[in-house]
């Protein structure tokens, strides 16, 4: 749990760099790091590679891919759901 946790912070520290000289505001880029935390698509397409090709590491590989979905999944969507309304404004809004 701590290896995922760790490795949100240098994601969402990846992704405020990438942001720097943007358009985007604070709120915004706060956002923007919310969204990106959830991690399901690339842990489930990529977590029973090592164990199909029968790789030792490949049960542990598949368990802290399934690990990283349930923490990161709930964890990204509370955070979009929380933040959206006090960070984004629609175009034109003040």
């Amino acid at each position: 749990v701590l290896l995922i946790l760790g490795v949100l912070v240098f994601s969402m520290a990846g992704v405020m760099c990438c942001l720097v000289g943007t358009k985007l505001n604070l709120k915004e880029r706060m956002f923007c790091m919310a969204a990106y935390m959830p991690k399901a698509t690339v842990q489930a397409a990529i977590g029973s590679v090592p164990l199909s090709l029968g790789l030792p590491c490949g049960k542990l590989v598949l368990t802290v891919a399934v690990a990283a979905i349930i923490i990161t999944a709930p964890l990204g969507a509370f955070g979009m759901d929380m933040t959206y309304k006090k960070f984004l404004k629609k175009s034109g809004e003040n």
